[in-house]
């Protein structure tokens, strides 16, 4: 069985961070293993503390997996602060880990913000380098790379310039455009993919971005390139949402129930 791993922030009301990665790595048939690199106190109303684990419990949790489960693939999702963001850049690259996904969370669904400013500088200039794909939503690639993105051709140059800065792919995705027909773009060394969607009329998108790039990890841990694995995870992420139980008063979790599918069943258009 293949290892994903998910260094990440623990969501108390289970709908996003390490919590939603194993449930997703679960449904794709990797085994799970976490970093935990902050607690946090949140429901589907909105976060009310976040709390940093102290570096040394980090390094402990990086090395105590490096020495016996290593993974065949990993993701990153909230670092909370620069110093765990360049703890886990150097643990990437003294353990010589690949198929690495950069989710870098900012800020939640809710608005709350989940990354400290200092923290940015570190995530463009050591963790996108090391980056397999980096999933980014318009706000967080605007951040990235200086540049306005509002428009599909917009998004397109943000990926080609989180490339120029050392990622392998980007995937830029079109939640917060408006309208009702969304286009996620895929931008790789040899050239762009464009998944075009409808948006589904719902409040149950917490934890939609940590799902997606667990998936995609998980897709990169069974050895399937990234048009595959970026595919199959924005059919997951979407089946999941439609599927959502409901659950809270405020943005609502997916359904990490839905089964997976291989690239030969899904739609062009979702």
């Amino acid at each position: 069985m293949r290892i994903a791993l998910t260094i990440a922030g623990s969501d108390s009301g289970g709908g996003a961070g390490i919590q939603a990665d194993l449930k997703t790595f679960h449904q794709f048939g990797v085994y799970g293993t976490s970093v935990v690199v902050a607690v946090t106190a949140q429901n589907t109303r909105g976060v009310s503390a976040v709390h940093p684990i102290p570096p040394a419990i980090v390094s402990d949790q990086l090395n105590a997996l490096a020495e016996d489960l290593p993974p065949a693939a990993l993701k990153t999702g909230m670092l909370a602060t620069a110093d765990l963001a360049h703890q886990v850049a150097q643990a990437i690259e003294k353990h010589a880990w690949s198929s690495y996904v950069l989710d870098p969370v900012m800020v939640a669904t809710s608005g709350d913000r989940l990354l400290d400013a200092e923290a940015e500088s570190v995530i463009r200039e050591q963790l996108v380098p090391l980056a397999a794909v980096v999933t980014p939503n318009l706000h967080e690639a605007q951040i990235l790379t200086d540049i306005s993105v509002r428009s599909v051709d917009d998004m397109v140059g943000a990926g080609s310039r989180l490339l120029e800065l050392g990622a392998k792919a980007a995937l830029i995705k079109a939640g917060h455009q408006p309208g009702e027909d969304l286009v996620d773009v895929l931008v790789l060394p040899a050239g762009v993919r464009r998944f075009p969607h409808r948006r589904i009329a719902t409040t149950s998108t917490h934890g939609s971005g940590c799902t997606l790039s667990a998936a995609i990890t998980a897709c990169l841990a069974l050895e399937e390139d990234v048009q595959t694995a970026v595919a199959r995870a924005i059919d997951f992420v979407t089946r999941a949402i439609q599927a959502a139980p409901g659950l809270g008063s405020g943005s609502g979790p997916l359904s990490h129930f839905v089964a997976t599918r291989p690239t030969g069943d899904i739609p062009d258009e979702l």
